[in-house]
């Protein structure tokens, strides 16, 4: 296969699903696409039932290119990370991996075009992140939930709006920003630094205002992160982390047990937001996003630094902030839910304390005036309550002078 031969593939397949976020090929698979988080096989034409090992290496090989560091890695590690443009139609981020002996390649579409966060949908409350001068803030979830584009929504608000220069750090350089009001400076992991904590280390020495760190990876990026963001820059990242409290406990974990103090310290004083986000099948096809969201408050530092007790939990300030655009998962899914976007078992599924669901949906259907219960043909028993008024039932005088049978006591004694 030829570098032509895998354009004409990939032009095929997004053909075929022009709304497809993921490419797979695996070996005993055909081609597969990933279409609002299905898989389903592609290019039945070619006749590829099942994609032999030769198949994905040489699609591997061709991804790659001359990148003889790629090459390196992938065989000293077992996977390799990259990035691929299919000219005037799409760029993708490439992940390349081993499994039993062959290799299998996971491609994520990337948008030409960098949404706004009107675009999007996405919380108002992101325009204040854009205009924060200095601190941390830190956009988490799952692989594949959205983050590098929230991230990307945010950065072209500043773009537009602040001439400051910004550095990012990627793995790879998934969203190219244009030179607008501010200026960009995008660096890419092998190509132009050798690991994030050098990366930001040199970053922090190349006058930036604003820092972008694809991903917080180990306690050395994190602890660069919070001096950088100590010493009046703007710090964004994103973390692998389900909530809001998970992600201050990972932070904090990162660390050994006698520097837990200093480092909920210098946490305390340097977050600015927290964003966690979750993708939800959407009712008709397609995705939505659920948010939970937390600022920064004298309550919430003083709960990174003693840690979450009963009555001072993250999850209750969200609640109680919820006027100033902070939210939980639970409140923004019923919200969703409110508003016809997702089903209730959908809602149920992605909650984070399912009773509080649960019991909101129960009452948005009681006002209603539909049924919260599929219980029926419930009915008082009259007969039992005028019982329980007459009190217990008297004892007949005949059978209050029952005789003894003598013989059957004597035979006891």
């Amino acid at each position: 296969m030829r570098q032509k031969e895998l354009d004409n593939l990939l032009t095929g397949i997004l053909d075929e699903h022009p709304q497809l976020s993921d490419i797979n090929f695996t070996v005993g698979k055909p081609p597969q696409a990933e279409v609002d988080g299905e898989l389903m096989p592609v290019c039945a034409a070619l006749d590829l039932s099942e994609l032999m090992p030769f198949h994905t290496e040489m699609l591997a090989l061709n991804l790659i290119g001359k990148d003889r560091r790629n090459v390196q890695h992938l065989l000293d590690h077992g996977s390799c990370d990259l990035s691929y443009n299919l000219p005037g139609r799409a760029r993708f981020r490439v992940n390349i991996f081993s499994q039993r002996g062959t290799y299998s390649i996971a491609m994520r579409q990337l948008p030409t075009a960098i949404p706004s966060i009107e675009e999007l949908g996405l919380p108002r409350v992101l325009k204040q992140m854009a205009e924060e001068k200095f601190g941390f803030i830190l956009v988490t979830g799952t692989t594949g939930s959205g983050k590098t584009t929230t991230l990307a929504s945010v950065l072209n608000e500043i773009n537009q709006d602040r001439a400051v220069h910004v550095i990012t750090l990627e793995d790879p350089v998934e969203y190219v920003h244009s030179h607008l009001k501010a200026t960009f400076n995008q660096r890419e992991l092998g190509l132009d630094f050798d690991s994030f904590a050098n990366g930001l280390r040199a970053a922090v020495r190349q006058a930036p205002k604003v820092i972008l760190v694809g991903e917080m990876r180990d306690r050395e990026s994190v602890e660069i992160g919070l001096s950088a963001a100590e010493t009046g820059h703007l710090v964004l990242s994103s973390l692998h982390t389900s909530d809001v409290a998970q992600t201050v406990n990972r932070i904090v974990g990162m660390f050994e047990l006698e520097e837990e103090r200093l480092i909920r310290i210098r946490l305390a004083d340097s977050l600015r937001w927290v964003v966690a986000q979750r993708l939800l099948p959407k009712i008709g096809g397609g995705r939505v996003a659920a948010f939970e969201i937390m600022g920064t408050s004298m309550r919430v530092k003083e709960t990174i630094l003693h840690g979450e007790s009963e009555g001072k939990t993250f999850y209750e300030m969200q609640q109680k902030a919820k006027p100033f655009g902070w939210t939980t998962f639970d409140d923004d899914i019923l919200e969703l839910y409110q508003n016809g976007l997702i089903s209730e078992d959908t809602a149920l599924a992605y909650a984070s304390k399912r009773p509080v669901v649960n019991r909101g949906i129960d009452q948005m259907k009681a006002a209603k005036g539909e049924k919260t219960t599929d219980i029926e043909g419930l009915r008082i028993d009259s007969r039992y309550s005028r019982r329980l008024q007459e009190g217990p039932p008297k004892v007949s005088g005949e059978s209050q002078n029952l005789d003894i049978d003598d013989s059957y006591s004597r035979k006891i004694k």
